[in-house]
């Protein structure tokens, strides 16, 4: 059996497409768990079985809940979304039960009827492959990675699961739920991202003004959002803060470090802006201009208003 978990259901039917076709090669069961809710989409998505349970999406008692079904069932591999929590979740069961873990795999294969999986190190300059030698062998699933693939045919079935976890070690003070317009800047389709070329944070003006000309999103750099924080972290692009593949990323002031490299390699078409003709970020985009900032994105804002009259 192979069992996929995430508690965002998107990044759960993504897990499932990349599940399923490791199930049909070890010619095996696809089960998924719920925690309530969308099981019939489970279903259609890929899965042969869904566990489902009412239980507050806490990490303790995830991880008691995904133990309590190995135990039961035996899977042998774990496919996990690598979302905060499931990046929390993943290790912990894993370190439950004494066995490896990947995390932020972006290709999968089998060989001898063992998990092979491909995902980036060092900054996202090389690929690691790993083979797992123990069962369960458990990874992550980096959301938006794998395309979903839907079957309104396929039947299933849900199993109804009662389960009380243990009182959590880490007490929940409070939940804050973000509003329904809250940015999710892993979905979007175009970014314009500002880095510390901006030499204030009104400036960053220039950078809102093109985003909402080419109909996009604004993300910023680790040092514009962690360290001058002059925007918030939902804006943070790079591998310690939001990995994304739109189809058109515009990098202004952006030096390029590696770990701003990981988080965007994925885009299809990548534009930067620096005045640094040497800074990295030219040696990983589509096209490049070297300038003054200041000079460039005011007109190219300008060019891209007159074209969509």
């Amino acid at each position: 059996m192979i069992l996929v978990f995430s508690e965002d259901d998107e990044t759960a039917l993504e897990a499932l497409a990349n599940g399923r076709e490791l199930a049909d090669s070890l010619k095996s069961e696809l089960a998924a768990v719920s925690l309530g809710g969308n099981e019939e989409s489970y279903i259609a998505y890929g899965a042969d079985k869904v566990f489902s349970t009412v239980l507050e999406p806490h990490a303790d008692s995830i991880v008691e809940f995904i133990s309590m079904l190995i135990d039961r069932y035996r899977p042998e591999i774990l496919l996990i979304g690598g979302t905060k929590p499931g990046k929390e979740v993943a290790p912990r069961v894993a370190q439950r039960l004494g066995v490896g873990c990947a995390t932020d795999c972006v290709e999968f294969s089998l060989e001898q009827g063992k998990l092979v999986t491909r995902r980036y190190v060092l900054g996202g300059r090389f690929i690691a492959v790993q083979r797992f030698l123990r069962n369960p062998q458990i990874a992550t699933v980096p959301p938006r990675r794998f395309l979903k693939k839907e079957d309104k045919t396929r039947k299933g079935e849900i199993i109804k699961t009662s389960f009380k976890p243990a009182e959590p070690k880490v007490q929940v003070l409070e939940i804050k739920e973000k509003g329904p317009g809250a940015l999710r800047i892993e979905e979007a389709d175009i970014i314009v991202s500002a880095g510390r070329g901006f030499r204030k944070k009104e400036d960053l003006k220039l950078v809102f003004d093109l985003a909402e000309a080419l109909g996009g999103v604004v993300g910023c750099s680790r040092s514009i959002a962690a360290d001058l924080k002059w925007l918030p972290e939902e804006r943070w692009v790079g591998l310690s803060g939001h990995k994304i593949k739109p189809r058109l990323y515009i990098a202004i002031g952006i030096s390029g470090q590696v770990q701003h490299i990981a988080g965007i390699r994925d885009s299809r078409t990548i534009i930067a802006i620096n005045s640094d003709a040497n800074a990295p970020i030219f040696k990983a985009c589509d096209y490049g201009i070297v300038g003054d900032l200041y000079e460039i994105v005011p007109r190219l804002t300008e060019m891209v208003k007159k074209r969509a009259l």
